[in-house]
């Protein structure tokens, strides 16, 4: 059975990442865009990673274009406007697909584990949300309009 740790992706300058790297560690993916109206939800992501970091959470940050072109610039731009509006401090990864032919791998691993409403695959908005067990299990998925928060007693239950 496949995991989540089984893949690479690169991270937001364009450097390889095994996500091995983050074995043991509970994971909050995230698919991101800089000029949605759930943008302001990097700041309750970035609170997560603060108080969660040191008992074993990780955010990963996804950008992608494909929900209204809101996420439009280069991965340096996105880097920029999140680390001087949100003060990012969570890995964020180069910009990716999340449907249709070109969807990145762990994404379609993502979907296929954790069908959204009424069972489609398909990620309907920028933020959604998937929770990542300690082991690899993708364990859980939000809708964009889950607020960051809502998702603390689902994070201190896997830490």
């Amino acid at each position: 059975m496949t995991s989540v740790f089984d893949f690479e992706v690169n991270d937001i300058q364009g450097r390889p990442v095994p996500l091995s790297r983050y074995r043991d560690r509970v994971l909050l993916i995230v698919n991101t865009a800089s000029k949605c109206g759930f943008t302001p939800q990097y700041k309750g992501l970035e609170a997560l990673y603060r108080r969660y970091r040191e008992r074993g959470l990780e955010v990963l940050g996804f950008p992608c274009n494909q929900f209204g072109a809101q996420e439009p610039g280069t991965e340096a731009e996105i880097a920029s406007f999140c680390e001087v509006n949100y003060a990012v401090t969570f890995p964020l990864f180069a910009k990716i697909d999340v449907n249709g032919d070109d969807a990145a791998p762990l994404y379609r691993h993502l979907k296929h584990a954790r069908p959204g409403l009424l069972g489609s695959e398909a990620i309907k908005w920028n933020f959604t949300k998937f929770l990542v067990d300690r082991q690899g299990n993708v364990v859980e998925r939000y809708a964009p309009n889950t607020e960051p928060d809502a998702l603390a007693v689902d994070i201190e239950k896997l830490l």
